[in-house]
């Protein structure tokens, strides 16, 4: 089941997946402190800007970590956000590796290119970066973030597309018995292709990709914003959503939620606009309104997906399903035969075209990607190092 880890920043959720809810600890077998070597294949000139901003987990502070993986809190904000203080760190040259070390966070990797990182403080906590927002101050910086949790049970590591696919980079761990996970690398040509590939979509995907006044491509929004902002039509999933709503008015939906557990399972169908669901005595647990594009992009809303035993793995299970479009082939959900993922012509276009490009057909192309495992997600209980490996922008 999906743990969503808040990392102390306004507005910001970290998705890494099944993070406090795992079993026995590894207590001393994993340390205060993990090195992360961070390498620089970008290829790119610019000065490299590194932060670790996150959660303490021993006391639930907000701060930031220094190269050593010392914690700093951060001071009270105010109203309007105060800048925060300088929490960068030095990355290292096109071509050489550098290594921090990370302490036992739920938080965020964040690394720019050329300038340092506008980051503020409300009352409230961090403010992350906005791009969606034309008056951001980052807007204009290419940059981009990893996220992870480190705590008794080990490290997880994530690449994310889940806000915008920006410059490109891998994660990895190096395990106990001295082998390596990694995940997050592009294709040969993935970036330029994937930025081809949705200029190339009809239907205002276009829209998504940002660019500098001087030619540099920064990224592209998540669908969600992309609706949120007025890039993508509102309705852009609406014909595929009516659908799903006419199948199941007259066919059951069967969500069986937990791998581990497959007699587990909900049953769902359309009675009165609402997709409701019962358990395996008949009773009724829980139910759906029809979602907007939003909804589905962001998994809330009307897909909200509280950290329960049932409406939650329910919704980030059909959620899966409208991203992926699996909902009008395969009554029985998830499906996690991948050769039926964004098959139909109402997609998530962005995911869609993220996966195509990435060497291990694995991304956190929206929230619950890792729904069937289809996650860029590394894990080890008793990690020796960690690893993020900036790629190409090409």
């Amino acid at each position: 089941m999906r743990t969503r880890i808040a990392l102390g920043l306004v507005g910001a959720v970290a998705l890494v997946g099944a993070l406090l809810t795992l079993g026995p600890s590894a207590g001393a077998a994993v340390p205060d402190t993990v090195p992360l070597k961070i390498t620089n294949n970008s290829g790119r000139a610019e000065q490299l800007y590194v932060y670790n901003l996150g959660t303490l987990l021993s006391t639930g502070r907000q701060g930031w970590a220094d190269a050593a993986g010392g914690f700093h809190a951060w001071p009270a904000g105010g109203t309007p956000p105060t800048p925060a203080p300088d929490a960068s760190i030095a990355g290292p040259a096109a071509g050489g590796s550098a290594t921090i070390r990370i302490p036992r966070f739920s938080g965020r990797i964040y690394f720019s290119y050329g300038h340092k990182l506008d980051f503020r403080l409300t009352t409230g906590g961090l403010v992350q970066p906005a791009v969606q927002n034309p008056g951001d101050p980052n807007r204009n910086i290419l940059f981009n973030w990893s996220e992870y949790t480190l705590n008794d049970s080990g490290l997880w590591l994530n690449s994310t597309q889940v806000d915008m696919f920006s410059a490109p980079y891998a994660v990895g761990v190096q395990r106990a018995d001295g082998s390596t996970l990694s995940t997050g690398h592009l294709k040969a040509g993935g970036y330029n292709g994937f930025f081809n590939a949705l200029r190339g979509q009809p239907g205002g995907w276009a829209n998504l990709v940002q660019t500098r006044s001087d030619g540099t491509v920064l990224r592209a929004l998540s669908p969600l914003y992309g609706v949120e902002t007025g890039a993508l039509p509102a309705n852009v999933m609406a014909d595929y959503v009516n659908r799903v709503w006419q199948k199941y008015a007259t066919t059951t939906l069967t969500v069986t939620p937990f791998a581990d557990r497959p007699g587990t399972k909900y049953y769902g169908r359309v009675s009165g606009g609402v997709l409701n669901f019962t358990d395996s005595s008949g009773a009724f647990v829980t139910g759906f309104r029809k979602p907007d594009a939003a909804s589905v992009f962001g998994c809330h809303r009307l897909l909200d997906a509280p950290n329960d035993a049932v409406r939650g793995p329910i919704s980030r299970t059909l959620c899966a399903g409208f991203n992926r479009s699996t909902l009008l082939v395969n009554p029985n959900q998830p499906d996690t035969t991948t050769a039926a993922f964004y098959q139909d012509v109402v997609t998530n276009h962005y995911a869609r075209t993220i996966h195509a490009q990435m060497a291990d057909g694995k991304a956190y192309a929206f929230a619950f990607d890792d729904v069937g495992q289809q996650e860029s997600l590394v894990h080890d209980g008793s990690p020796r190092q960690a690893y993020l490996t900036l790629d190409p922008l090409s």
